[in-house]
């Protein structure tokens, strides 16, 4: 070992417990302080050889980069942070993958939460994480305002909503396309003779009126009437005897679950078996999203899917260009949606009048 090296290893910097800095890295390589410096932060200017050099010395040593001076340097700290409605919900652990497969990438740490669709919560997260400076969120946005936010993104926080479209206007984000979703939806039913199709939209929000809205046009555009009384339909309704549609549209995946209890529900009453013809109790249905086992059931369901690894891939490109200085103006990305067809809704209606 060279008596430079020795120097190194006897200064005293490593036997002391301390950590070792960027002037030990640079003497054991040889080389000046700058060098390592633009080793360490990828700048150019360095021969392959040189680079060597330090990438050995850093290895050896144990060297960590100071972020705490980086930050003070750049003003970033290359921290993200990501809230969840749910970690029990499939959708959102899927759309993290992509986040921080796209944050990995880039060197990005993140910080995650979860909200349990709680206003409050979320606004707690969001917030406890901009003070901690991170220098992009990644949101699964819970029902409510997000005008809490509004000075964060003022301020230079990068901010991308995902899954559900936010209650705060001129903002980033990435979305399953729900219009397109009501039309495949509408459409597939349509072409197996349905013409009485019913929405299931659960509570209020800006997706379930985009898929709303996507039914009435859909409806519209394959000649069919659409009640008023068939776009409010909930899980009542589908278990009562006298339901009026022969299939429904559901809006999400709890809502799509909870249609099939009802009308399973239904199927079983005594009130249908001596009121209502055998036929009629069967309600195709078609779900949007995916869920677990909806093609392993004893009846698999036909769904609308979108792909929320992509969701998040695709919210992480867009965050990271906003840091990278993009000013465009906000932007909407839907990610394509696609008809897995599986049984339930595969079938005609039955002939005759509506039982009543």
């Amino acid at each position: 070992m060279s008596n430079q090296v020795q120097a190194v290893h006897g200064s005293g910097v490593h036997g002391s417990g301390g950590r070792p800095t960027m002037k030990d890295v640079a003497s054991l390589a040889g080389v000046a302080l700058k060098t390592v410096s633009r080793v360490v932060n990828r700048e150019p200017g360095v021969t392959p050889e040189t680079a060597s050099r330090v990438l050995g010395a850093i290895e050896e040593l144990g060297f960590r980069r100071n972020e705490s001076a980086r930050l003070l340097r750049t003003g970033r700290t290359a921290t993200l942070g990501f809230i969840a409605g749910s970690w029990t919900d499939p959708d959102d652990v899927a759309v993290y993958r992509g986040v921080e497969s796209m944050a990995r990438e880039h060197g990005y740490l993140m910080y995650c939460g979860s909200t349990d669709s709680d206003p409050r919560r979320e606004e707690w997260l969001a917030l406890a994480m901009c003070a901690r400076r991170v220098d992009g969120l990644v949101i699964v946005p819970a029902p409510g305002s997000h005008d809490y936010l509004a000075s964060e993104i003022e301020a230079g926080v990068a901010t991308v909503f995902v899954l559900h479209p936010p209650e705060l206007a001129g903002v980033d984000a990435v979305l399953p396309d729900a219009r397109g979703a009501a039309r495949a939806a509408i459409a597939h039913l349509a072409a197996h003779g349905h013409r009485r199709i019913g929405f299931v939209g659960g509570p209020a929000g800006e997706q379930r009126t985009a898929l709303r809205d996507g039914y009435r046009q859909a409806m519209a555009a394959a000649g069919l009437p659409a009640d008023p009384a068939w776009q409010a339909l909930d899980a009542a309704a589908l278990a009562d005897v006298g339901l009026p549609v022969t299939a429904v549209f559901c809006a999400g995946q709890a809502l799509t679950q909870g249609a099939l209890r009802a009308l399973a529900a239904r199927a079983d009453s005594p009130a249908a078996r001596a009121d209502e013809p055998v036929a009629w109790r069967r309600v195709a249905v078609v779900g949007f999203g995916d869920f677990e086992l909806a093609g392993a059931i004893a009846s698999p369901v036909t769904v609308v899917s979108y792909d929320p690894v992509r969701i998040g891939y695709a919210a992480g490109e867009l965050l990271l260009s906003r840091l990278a200085g993009q000013q465009a103006p906000p932007r909407l990305i839907e990610v394509p949606v696609r008809l897995i067809a599986r049984g339930s809704a595969e079938f005609p209606p039955a002939s005759g009048p509506l039982p009543r």
